[in-house]
């Protein structure tokens, strides 16, 4: 899953969408984040009724293949994205479409980390599952870099680099690795029996029970808390996410070659801080977890922003890698632990819902930022904002599991 995020949505589509199909670079910063926005309010609509409904249904796994293959193929679709701008709007259609089925993926990918890690696990589960996440798309970039935009004879047989094939063919290489890769969950891991109720029937009793848990909200208060803290700086991260590789491309004048060679080295400080913190969070819980990476994302961001030189970038960047990767990590497993039994695929269709409720919010204030100030530096502050005022709400969050 890990090399749509990576290839697609922050160090290579992104960035050849900005600087090959838009307009200008600050133009196309602009568009992918409504696009991005419009993709989170789709899942902030979505999530939580198709959770509830697989709850009602007990099955998790039909609905992870059909948003899985929908996914791979919307992302092949980007390989027809030319270098031109009658492709500015497919582009973004395509990105905002396939962008909605990958989140509904992990909806019910992410629901499965209970009944799956042993007791005590939790957190080790979760960040050796994002730290293998990381390792996955390290070897997709790697790939990328030496089989298609560094290649003398590129992969799929193609021929030069005419309408910068090469680059557009990183589209078909992450849909056949997200195809390939994610053939083990559907084969080794067990699902959860089927309820045998009807999908008619799952269908209403599951919107009837949603409904039921949004009127009496207040009996999860303390989820609520959590939900909120965690949606302000997971919409930070997804909007670093986003334009992290239009940042360094478009501020410090990174070729694609060197945003490949920076993807790789970001993806291996964060696979190792997802790695070495998976024990911490068991060790100390998911929520203070949570609050020492989050400090250590504002102590590397802020000076980040004011970095004039590539070396302070590349160093600065690789010391934010170490606590992204851990901050994700341990909210999934917070989120695991905090979720009443029974309700785990309701609960993190709520953290969905929770988290692109507001990711228009952090794409807008970038884009917003972006324009006004015509600087991707004061657009990419936003972020910084964002992470600290996560932090700041996760202090009212108790760490004990709901009932």
């Amino acid at each position: 899953m890990s090399a749509y995020n990576t290839v697609i949505g922050t160090f290579i589509f992104s960035v050849y969408f900005t600087r090959a199909v838009a307009e200008s670079e600050v133009a196309g910063t602009a568009q992918w984040g409504r696009a991005v926005a419009v993709s989170g309010l789709a899942v902030a609509v979505l999530s939580p009724v198709l959770g509830a409904i697989a709850d009602r249904g007990g099955r998790r796994k039909p609905w992870l293949a059909l948003f899985t293959a929908l996914t791979v193929a919307g992302t092949a679709l980007l390989w027809f994205v030319t270098p031109e701008p009658s492709s500015v709007m497919p582009a973004l259609v395509l990105v905002a479409l396939t962008g909605v089925t990958f989140e509904l993926a992990n909806v019910f990918y992410n629901a499965m980390l209970p009944s799956l890690a042993p007791p005590g696990y939790t957190g080790r589960v979760s960040g050796w599952g994002w730290g293998l996440g990381y390792v996955g798309g390290l070897g997709c970039l790697v790939l990328a870099l030496f089989g298609l935009v560094q290649a003398e004879n590129p992969l799929f047989g193609l021929v030069g680099t005419a309408e910068q094939a090469n680059v557009r063919a990183t589209a078909l290489l992450v849909a056949a690795w997200y195809a390939v890769f994610a053939l083990p969950l559907f084969l080794l891991t067990p699902d959860r029996p089927s309820t045998g109720v009807p999908l008619g029937t799952a269908v209403r009793e599951g919107l009837r029970e949603l409904a039921d848990t949004l009127r009496h909200i207040r009996r999860y208060a303390n989820i609520v808390r959590w939900l909120v803290a965690s949606a302000l700086y997971r919409d930070g991260l997804n909007t670093l996410f986003a334009f992290g590789g239009i940042y360094a491309a478009g501020t410090f004048g990174m070729a694609f070659d060197q945003i490949v060679m920076f993807a790789i080295a970001l993806n291996v400080t964060s696979a190792a801080g997802a790695f070495g913190f998976a024990w911490i969070d068991d060790w100390i819980g998911p929520k203070r977890t949570i609050a020492w990476c989050l400090a250590g994302l504002i102590g590397f961001g802020v000076p980040l922003l004011f970095a004039e030189s590539q070396t302070a970038f590349w160093v600065l960047a690789l010391g934010l890698g170490i606590f992204v990767g851990p901050a994700q990590a341990a909210g999934r497993s917070m989120m695991a632990r905090l979720s009443p039994p029974g309700m785990e695929t309701e609960m993190f269709g709520l953290y969905a819902l929770s988290g692109r409720a507001v990711s228009f919010a952090g794409p807008l204030l970038l884009a917003w930022a972006t324009e006004s100030f015509q600087s991707q530096r004061a657009g990419m502050a936003t972020i910084v904002l964002l992470l600290a005022l996560g932090l700041v709400l996760l202090f009212a969050v108790r760490e004990e599991r709901s009932v």
